[in-house]
């Protein structure tokens, strides 16, 4: 019983980490650029992310290549459609192209 005081959030409540884990921020900025090109997009499109994809890709390969989050596959991060900077689509595995 709380007698007064409210009744504690634990009771009953139980925590689980994140699906992808937790990973470093950037503390030293590596991938300052990329983030600040594809904040700079949602703001011009009225934080609609659909327009920024290319730009959410180049956040995310950096953050992949220092360090900063573990690789995984453009298709898991639901990405795999969209060109790279040098203009070629990801691979993406026999097992998720219709046949």
């Amino acid at each position: 019983m709380s007698f007064g005081r409210p009744p504690s959030i634990n009771v009953g409540f139980k925590t689980t980490p994140p699906n992808r884990g937790s990973f470093p921020l950037d503390h030293y900025g590596e991938c300052s650029k990329q983030m600040k090109e594809y904040m700079e997009c949602l703001k011009k499109n009225s934080g609609t992310s659909t327009h920024c994809r290319t730009f959410s890709k180049q956040y995310l390969e950096c953050r992949m290549s220092k360090g900063l989050m573990e690789r995984d596959e453009w298709h898991k991060l639901g990405l795999g459609d969209v060109e790279d900077a040098t203009g070629t689509k990801a691979r993406v595995p026999s097992q998720f192209t219709s046949t």
